[in-house]
């Protein structure tokens, strides 16, 4: 079947959003007299979300009685900051161009929910150009369940069998595996160290955006 459009996961896929995080982590820290810690510590935890950040940041359980008030600190001060530093990753906009050029539509399905994720996508100038933004608000199950995609699918009219879906987690993939559609996952998102994009399953694994090219063009003349 052609390919008829492609959809990525946020964080870590379409998007570099981790400056941001890191920033509002940093920033926790010092206003607490605490020293900075390694940006890749908090970049690794990512994936996890608010919580796994926070965690890792302070060294401190989710079980600890202050952990909860720092997890709703960091959401506050992300509410405020989230499209900040955050941008495209580097080749994602060529990569963009080409598939517009393509006349395929291209949207975005994350985990990321919508109070966040749209603002961004308007800050960054997406929010007109993508074709669909499925945030967990809109749906029951999240990833890696399938009902996002094929929600994102049933939007755009289209058989989840003409659809790429790419992103930078296991979930990811089995979400649009289990939805029926193409799979690819990039090697550049946030991947926990322990963690390994080629035992995912995906039909195809790239390390830059711009390898992204090669497939949509195997998958436009293979129809």
């Amino acid at each position: 079947m052609r390919l008829r459009a492609v959809l990525f996961d946020m964080d870590g896929t379409l998007l570099d959003t981790a400056p941001d995080f890191i920033a509002i982590c940093q920033a926790m820290l010092a206003e607490r007299g605490f020293p900075a810690v390694e940006d890749k510590l908090i970049r690794d935890e990512i994936s996890g979300g608010a919580r796994a950040m926070v965690s890792a940041t302070f060294a401190m359980p989710p079980s600890e009685p202050e952990f909860e008030a720092l997890r709703l600190e960091f959401l506050e001060r992300y509410q405020k900051d989230c499209a900040v530093h955050s941008k495209l990753f580097d080749g994602m906009a060529e990569l963009l161009a080409d598939i517009e050029k393509s006349n395929l539509i291209w949207g975005v399905v994350t985990n990321k929910p919508v109070r966040f994720a749209q603002p961004i996508m308007e800050q960054l100038k997406l929010a007109e150009r993508s074709a669909v933004l499925i945030c967990p608000d809109h749906v029951t199950k999240s990833k890696p369940d399938p009902e996002p995609l094929l929600l994102a699918c049933k939007m755009l009219d289209l058989d989840p069998a003409s659809v790429l879906f790419v992103g930078d987690d296991l979930r990811d993939i089995e979400s649009g595996r289990d939805a029926g559609t193409r799979t690819a996952a990039v090697r550049y998102g946030y991947i926990h160290p322990h963690d390994n994009p080629d035992h995912w399953g995906a039909d195809v694994v790239v390390n830059h955006p711009l390898e992204l090219r090669r497939v949509l063009d195997n998958a436009l003349c293979s129809c």
